[in-house]
């Protein structure tokens, strides 16, 4: 590919994201595009992990139980972006990825939290003025499910913060919670390509 068309397609995948995040109603794919830009930029600022970091990878056990279609969506990437925030926010300094890339990959995760909390406060003013309080049993197990996938969740990012300062914020610890957000990410990412 020329470089003119590579500017052209990264015009038109920029385009694209700023036309999808102004309407929440096509949310699966705009989860589903800043997604894969997140993945990009993730895969970009390290190849693999340095074999001397082998030996300190662990399982997280990433909630694979949770199935975002039978819950809200917008409330699972917005628990997973905050929370995925919160890591990349902590002492970085040991890790040896491109300051430019965490930055951009910092930004891009703050536009996506910003974006869900919209689609969630528009949300949450549409019901308000329905005034439909409908205390049935199926919204109730279905706030309980969400309450429970939100926990999970929230549990699993605490295990990946916790190996993080147990490890001192090491080089390998980080290159271990970058491959690990980057398979959150991408398991995640398959439920907005389902209908």
């Amino acid at each position: 590919m020329t470089p003119k068309y590579i500017w052209l397609a990264h015009f038109v995948g920029l385009f694209m994201t700023c036309i999808l995040s102004q309407d929440c109603n096509l949310l699966k794919v705009h989860l589903s595009t800043v997604t894969w830009q997140n993945l990009k930029i993730l895969n970009e600022m390290s190849n693999s992990i340095p074999i001397e970091c082998l030996r300190e990878i662990q399982d997280f056990k990433l909630p694979k139980e949770i199935q975002p279609e039978k819950t809200s969506i917008k409330y699972i990437f917005y628990e997973m972006f905050t929370q995925a925030i919160n890591i990349f926010s902590q002492n970085t300094s040991n890790s040896t990825w491109d300051k430019e890339q965490l930055v951009q990959f910092q930004n891009k995760l703050y536009e996506q939290i910003e974006y869900l909390q919209q689609c969630l406060n528009k949300e949450n003013k549409e019901k308000e003025d329905m005034k439909e309080v409908k205390a049935d049993e199926k919204e109730h197990s279905g706030a309980e499910v969400l309450w429970q996938s939100q926990l999970k969740l929230r549990r699993y990012f605490s295990r990946i913060y916790n190996f993080l300062k147990d490890k001192k914020y090491s080089r390998c610890a980080w290159e271990i919670v970058r491959v690990e957000i980057r398979r959150c990410f991408h398991y995640f990412e398959t439920f907005t390509c389902s209908s």
